[in-house]
């Protein structure tokens, strides 16, 4: 058994194949790349196809916002505990060029991490090298809870 399958979290037991993944990361096509949890980083890449453009033949900004999301979440859920989960509080995404359909590759990394509230940063990158967008984002730590709607 390797040190990643050993690791319990949300984000390890579904790397290890322990739960599902969750459906928006496989609608994404969400594939882990490399992830360096002592570090903060991550590496990540979605496959974006013709369901995601808009009018114009561009992904739509919803979609590179929501794998910017999927990028960033993920760098710091690596680094939580078991029993721990940190929802974001904010994404601001900027858009720096048009992405078109095929594999997209997402960095993020954990910027500031204190005991609740994380900053956090990526960017997300077309196959010719070219970042198409970025983003900051903070999440706040919580425990899981398992409340009744």
């Amino acid at each position: 058994m390797t040190l990643d399958e050993q690791r319990q979290g949300l984000f390890w037991d579904v790397q290890a194949g322990r739960i599902a993944p969750p459906p928006a990361a496989v609608t994404l096509g969400w594939e882990l790349i490399a992830v360096d949890p002592e570090q903060g980083t991550i590496e990540v890449a979605f496959s974006a196809d013709e369901r995601f453009l808009n009018p114009a033949g561009a992904i739509q900004g919803g979609f590179l916002a929501a794998m910017l999301d999927d990028t960033l979440g993920p760098a710091l859920a690596a680094t939580l505990p078991d029993g721990r989960f940190a929802p974001t509080l904010d994404l601001h995404v900027q858009f720096l060029r048009p992405a078109r359909p095929g594999r997209l590759v997402g960095r993020g990394r954990v910027v500031q991490r204190g005991s609740e509230v994380c900053f956090l940063a990526g960017e997300l990158v077309a196959p010719n090298g070219k970042p198409v967008a970025v983003a900051t984002a903070t999440a706040l730590i919580r425990a899981i809870t398992r409340d009744a709607p």
